[in-house]
C-alpha cells in the first residue's frame, strides 16, 4: 500500500515542533525549545571530577548543571588497548579498570551520547563520531563499515572502494567511517565530498580541544545542528512527499541547505503562509494532548492504559467494549492483533525509551502468539531508533528495550504534579483527617496551648466538621482544649496545618 509522509515544521522564537505525519496520522513529533537545546552529539573537553571503581565509571565535568557519567565500557577502544599493553593483560579481558584510564582532574574528549533525563546527568563516550549526510567519522581508527540495510554486495564493495580511496590519497591521520544507508546509489564526487567536509570539521575540534588543554578548562568544542538541520541532515531516503515550514526564515535555510546537500528533496520542501496554524491540518495539537493520557482507545472498543515511570514503562491491553463476534479466543486474539499497531506508535509518538512490558491478553492459541509477535516485530521494524524484543512469556508478557537518547515527550511536556508529586494519586479526605488528629495530639503534648486552629483545604474541613465531628468533639476532651477549623483554598487535599493558639 502506498504511504503518503509529510513534514510539518512549526517554528516560533521560544520553540521548533516537527511533527511526522503518515497517511494523515500523526507518528513522531520532535521539539526543541530554544532555553534547553538538546545536548546528543556535542563534543566537550571535559575535566574528571571523580572516579568511581565500584561502578567502573566516572563523573566528568563539562559545564552542565549536573556532572555527566562515563562508563569504563565507553571509553575508547584506543585507549582500552594502550592500557592493556603497558599492563601486559591478557587479551581475553575485554575492558581495563576505570583507575587504569583515568584520574582525578584529568582532561578528557567526551561525546554526548544521553541527555540528562530526570535526575540522571548525560551519559558521555569518548568513542567520538561525527555524523554528515552520507557518513559518519570514527576517529582514530581505520574502520570502514557499511548499513546493513544496504544489502546489495556489489553497492557495499563500491562504496568501501570510494572510502578507501579517498583515505589513502588525501588523509594524514587515519580516520575510520560509517556508510549510511542514504548513500546507496550516490557517486564517489558526492561521498569525497562528505569525507573532506568531516576531515576539515575533525580538525577544528582537535585544534579547539589543543588550545583549551593547554588553558586547562572546561569547552564545547562541537555542538550538534539545531532541530530542523538534523531533521533534514537525517532524512533517510525520498520517502517524505512534503516538507512544509511556518517560518519564512527557515524555509529559505532549510531549501538552501536542501539544494546543496539533499537535492532529490529540495523539491518537496513548502514555505506554509496560511492564517490557519500548521499543525491544524491534521489536529497534531490534539494528538500530542491525547499522548500525555495513560489511556489510549482502540477502534474496536479495546483499550492501552501506558505508565512510564523512571524504571520502565508498562503497557497494558484490555478488550474493552469490544466482544466480538466469533468465540472469547477469537475476540481476545483481535484485540492484541489491533494493539500491537497502537502500542508501536504511541512508543514512536510519545518516544518511550529503555525497558518497555507490554501485557497482551492471556492467548492460549501458539499460533495466534506468534502472530501477534510478528505484528509487532514488523511495526517496529519501522521505527529508526534500535529496538529489541523478545518471546512471549508464560505470563503473557513481551519484554522489549528501546534505544533512549532524548526525553520522552511527557519529560519535556509536563513536570509531575504537585499536589500528588508524580504519584498519579492523593491520600483520601478521611486519611487526612486522621492525619490531623494524630498532629494535633503530638503538639498538645509538646506546647502548652489555648486552643488549636487547624488549616485544611474545603473538602477536609467539611469533613472533619460533618463525619469526623464526634472524633472531634472527643479528641476536644481528651486534651481538655478546643479545636476550630479554617477553610484555606489555596491548600491542596493532602496540606494542611495544625497552630497552637
Amino acid at each position: 500500500m502506498n504511504t503518503s509522509e509529510e513534514l510539518l515544521i512549526n517554528v516560533t522564537p521560544q520553540e521548533t515542533r516537527i511533527a511526522h505525519v503518515e497517511n494523515g496520522m500523526l507518528q513522531e513529533v520532535h521539539i526543541e525549545r530554544a532555553r534547553r537545546r538538546g545536548l546528543v552529539g556535542n563534543i566537550y573537553c571535559g575535566k574528571v571530577s571523580r572516579v568511581l571503581p565500584g561502578m567502573q565509571a566516572a563523573f566528568i565535568e563539562i559545564g552542565l548543571e549536573r556532572t555527566a557519567f562515563l562508563h569504563a565500557s565507553d571509553i575508547a577502544d584506543s585507549h582500552q588497548r594502550l592500557i592493556k599493553n603497558n599492563n601486559e593483560e591478557s587479551a581475553a579481558e575485554s575492558v581495563a579498570n576505570i583507575t587504569d584510564l583515568l584520574t582525578e582532574g584529568q582532561q578528557v574528549i567526551v561525546q554526548v551520547v544521553k541527555d540528562p533525563i530526570g535526575t540522571k546527568g548525560a551519559r558521555l563516550t569518548t568513542n567520538i563520531s561525527i555524523p554528515s549526510r552520507y557518513l559518519v567519522l570514527i576517529p582514530d581508527t581505520d574502520h570502514i563499515g557499511i548499513s546493513q540495510k544496504i544489502e546489495d554486495e556489489a553497492e557495499r564493495n563500491r562504496l568501501r572502494e570510494i572510502i578507501s580511496k579517498q583515505i589513502s590519497e588525501n588523509s594524514e591521520d587515519r580516520n575510520g567511517y560509517i556508510v549510511r544507508t542514504v548513500a546507496e546509489g550516490i557517486s564517489a564526487e558526492d561521498i569525497c565530498k562528505d569525507i573532506t567536509f568531516l576531515e576539515k570539521l575533525w580538525a577544528s575540534v582537535k585544534s579547539k580541544s589543543v588550545q583549551t588543554s593547554h588553558k586547562k578548562v572546561i569547552n564545547l568544542l562541537h555542538e550538534d545542528l539545531p532541530l530542523v538541520m538534523r531533521t533534514m541532515r537525517d532524512l533517510g531516503g525520498t520517502d517524505i512527499q512534503k516538507i512544509r515550514i511556518d517560518s519564512r526564515e527557515t524555509f529559505k535555510r532549510v531549501e538552501k541547505f536542501a539544494k546543496k546537500f539533499i537535492p532529490e528533496v529540495a523539491n518537496c520542501i513548502e514555505y506554509y503562509p496560511g492564517e490557519r496554524p500548521i499543525f491544524d491540518l491534521y489536529g497534531i495539537d490534539d494528538e500530542i494532548r491525547k499522548s500525555l493520557e495513560p489511556k489510549v482507545q482502540l477502534k474496536s472498543g479495546g483499550y492501552l492504559i501506558i505508565d512510564q515511570t523512571e524504571a520502565m514503562t508498562t503497557v497494558d491491553v484490555n478488550t474493552g467494549a469490544f466482544v466480538g463476534h466469533r468465540n472469547l479466543e477469537e475476540t481476545i486474539f483481535k484485540t492484541n492483533l489491533e494493539a500491537t499497531q497502537a502500542i508501536c506508535r504511541q512508543i514512536r509518538l510519545r518516544n518511550l525509551g529503555g525497558i518497555i512490558i507490554i501485557d497482551f491478553i492471556d492467548m492460549v492459541d501458539e499460533e495466534h502468539k506468534r502472530q501477534v509477535l510478528r505484528g509487532l516485530e514488523k511495526m517496529l521494524a519501522r521505527d529508526p531508533e534500535k529496538t529489541n524484543i523478545s518471546e512471549v512469556s508464560s505470563l503473557g508478557l513481551v519484554q522489549m528495550t528501546r534505544k533512549r537518547t532524548r526525553e520522552s515527550l511527557e519529560h519535556i511536556l509536563c513536570e509531575s504534579c504537585p499536589t500528588c508529586q508524580g504519584r498519579g494519586s492523593v491520600m483520601t479526605v478521611e486519611t487526612v483527617s486522621y492525619e490531623i488528629f494524630r498532629e494535633i495530639l503530638r503538639e498538645s503534648r509538646q506546647f502548652d496551648a489555648k486552643n488549636y486552629l487547624v488549616l485544611a483545604s474545603e473538602a477536609v474541613v467539611n469533613n472533619l466538621l460533618e463525619d469526623e465531628s464526634s472524633g472531634v468533639a472527643e479528641l476536644e476532651e481528651f486534651i481538655g482544649k478546643s479545636i476550630r477549623f479554617q477553610v484555606e483554598t489555596e491548600y491542596a487535599q493532602e496540606q494542611f496545618d495544625v497552630v497552637p493558639m
